[in-house]
């Protein structure tokens, strides 16, 4: 899967090199959950979906916070797709907690 060719399996590609060169900035919010979404719906172009649940939610951290009963009403979002949402979901929120907890605490009006 080296090769960026053309197609689903080129665009994939594509869109994994760019990630993992660029990081994640270097893909849109739809991009990120397209690529999210295609973990968990290998055989499916999931572009048409990561844009209608970011349009239907607002954005990428409201699709993430989500409730699996809302994310469920939209066409072509199953019990996988869900669990990949969550699990991203999730692992942002341990990363923000981590990284909160390494930062040095206030101790009082001084410090500020």
């Amino acid at each position: 899967m080296g090769d960026a060719g053309t197609g689903a399996e080129g665009h994939r590609a594509r869109l994994r090199q760019r990630l993992l060169k660029g990081g994640p900035d270097a893909l849109a919010d739809y991009e990120l959950l397209e690529y999210l979404l295609m973990l968990a719906i290998p055989r499916k172009d999931t572009k048409p979906l990561a844009k209608a649940l970011i349009a239907r939610f607002g954005g990428l951290a409201a699709v993430l916070a989500a409730e699996p009963d809302a994310l469920a009403q939209t066409k072509g979002v199953k019990e996988s797709a869900i669990a990949a949402i969550k699990i991203a979901q999730a692992a942002a929120l341990h990363l923000l907690r981590t990284r909160a907890s390494e930062e040095p605490i206030l101790s009082g009006w001084q410090a500020l």
